[in-house]
């Protein structure tokens, strides 16, 4: 199998004598492009077969491989629609009890993790209210300082939150859920009653050839017109972060939901090796979020009664992603703004006034570095966290925002940015070396240069302007003391985006244009605040 995978890998296509093996698989060369053909279904492996067997003469699970249909004139609803008609098929194939939800990119890494899952569902006492069991997300492509940031505060810690609070939010992957629950079904009573005197028997009426034929109808463009899939059924279609809607639409009919963070990561992915693709996946994020906040979907709408308000605020941390970029602008741009105006934005240092601030920023930036190295973190990659929280606060999440407001006065419509997972020799090799990524052009790159060359002017402005000695020196750091710390550490932060605009001579370096566009936003600004 080893070989099998690596040689197609390689190749970039299945072979033909593969190929001949399947007959589904023929229906490709009559193809003409991966956006316009019919559903195309193969049972692989079919676990009734006797003689389905591995190596050691242990059954094999049914393997069914699924393409459903496309046209160019229908919307395919990406992701969520995906799920929606693998949750019909499998209803055909095997109508298993519950479904494990990953990625494409994901592999299973604990060979207990549907085990342990099922000890949840099964259990005689509570596992009738339980809808998914959520796992955390984990990446097998992380560098040693994770350049790039990871979710790994988010994942291991914020859901564990989620969970007390009644259950964690559902986020697209390393989910093992209830087909109950995912068919739109409310919890109840009598429900539960079922689900506890139900017996869960591996036979499975049919025969293989006609599961085949009759499931491709499930996975056509129009079978879902006029029904309620995508809205009351299946993983929701109203939303750019189908996973969290979902979640929230299980949640609000009743349902309870169960994170578990094995020792050993259940499953493994792939996070993004560029900057670019980071930022882009969470504008995605924060403008899915940002879009449940403001629509019907509203946690403390759409979540009453069934959902208990503390829930219902812990979703709004995620849905104020977006809106809360205004504040980090803030304290990027205008403490540098004042700065050059000779404007005092906070107390003296020597005030007792300024004491609270000094406790905050001590206290805050100390219990995130614990947190962060407690679950497993290095301190370098504490600092890139930082970094990547800043530059997303500052980009993704702003276009985000920016884009949503369009989107509501109907200036642009929604779109799916799929994160790429794949990138050339030079790229990993930099992102090995754990060096930025930059290359391409991006609009997102020009706040971020921008930003990072007017906090450095107003640095300069002010070591050149204020080159005192003895007591005019420190009292222009008593005034200025938190805005000139503040100056300070986001230069600091800003340094990978310094190096790659005037010191690195590779490809991944800061475009030209956008240097240039930068540093003329940057002057401008500066002169305008001067005068």
């Amino acid at each position: 199998m080893k070989n099998r995978i690596e040689s197609i890998t390689s190749l970039g296509k299945v072979p033909a004598y593969r190929r001949k093996e399947h007959n589904g698989f023929d229906e490709w060369d009559f193809v003409l492009s991966p956006h316009h053909h019919p559903s195309i279904l193969q049972i692989l492996i079919d676990g009734r077969d006797p003689n389905a067997i591995d190596i050691e003469g242990k059954a094999l699970p049914t393997l069914v491989y699924l393409a459903r249909e496309k046209r160019p004139q229908i919307h395919h609803n990406f992701k969520a629609g995906a799920l929606n008609a693998l949750i019909r098929v499998s209803s055909k194939v095997s109508n298993a009890p519950f479904i494990l939800n990953v990625d494409c990119d994901m592999f299973s890494n604990n060979s207990k993790a549907i085990r342990d899952a099922l000890c949840f569902f099964l259990d005689e006492g509570n596992g009738h209210e339980i809808a998914y069991v959520q796992y955390p997300q984990a990446f097998d492509n992380l560098t040693e300082n994770e350049i790039y940031g990871s979710l790994r505060v988010l994942m291991k810690l914020e859901l564990a939150g989620f969970d007390g609070n009644g259950g964690p939010c559902y986020v697209g992957t390393g989910c093992v859920h209830r087909r109950e629950s995912l068919s739109g079904m409310k919890y109840s009573e009598e429900l539960a009653v079922e689900l506890k005197a139900m017996k869960y028997d591996k036979k499975i009426i049919g025969s293989a050839s006609f599961n085949e034929e009759d499931c491709k109808a499930l996975a056509s463009c129009t079978y879902e017109e006029n029904t309620p899939w995508g809205k009351e059924k299946g993983v929701k279609y109203e939303s750019l972060v189908e996973d969290v809607l979902t979640g929230m639409s299980i949640q609000s009919k009743g349902w309870r939901s169960v994170f578990f963070n094995p020792q050993r990561e259940a499953f493994l992915g792939m996070g993004p090796t560029t900057l670019l693709d980071t930022l882009v996946q969470h504008k995605r994020w924060g403008e899915g979020e940002l879009q449940i906040l403001l629509s019907k979907h509203c946690p403390f709408v759409y979540g009453r009664p069934n959902m208990p308000l503390k829930l219902q605020l812990s979703y709004c941390i995620y849905n104020l992603w977006a809106p809360n970029c205004f504040a980090t602008l803030y304290y990027v741009f205008v403490p540098s703004f004042c700065l050059f105006r000779g404007i005092s934005l906070f107390p003296k240092i020597s005030s007792s006034w300024g004491i609270p601030y000094l406790y905050v920023i001590f206290v805050h930036r100390v219990h995130s570095l614990v947190e962060y190295v407690w679950l497993g973190g290095t301190v370098r990659g504490w600092l890139n966290e930082q970094r990547m929280w800043m530059f997303k606060r500052t980009t993704s999440y702003l276009f985000a925002a920016i884009d949503h407001m369009l989107k509501l006065f109907g200036f642009s419509k929604s779109a799916f940015a799929i994160t790429g997972k794949v990138a050339d020799d030079d790229v990993h090799r930099r992102y090995e070396q754990e060096i930025m990524e930059f290359g391409t052009w991006s609009p997102m790159f020009t706040v971020l240069a921008t930003l990072a060359l007017f906090n450095l002017l107003g640095l300069i402005a002010v070591v050149t302007n204020n080159v005192a000695i003895g007591d005019a020196r420190m009292k222009i750091f008593d005034v200025f003391g938190f805005q000139i710390l503040l100056c300070y550490v986001l230069v600091f932060i800003n340094l990978p985006i310094y190096q790659g605009m005037f010191f690195r001579k590779d490809s991944g370096k800061m475009p030209a244009s956008v240097t240039l566009q930068s540093v003329a936003f940057a002057l401008l600004a500066s002169t305008l605040t001067i005068y």
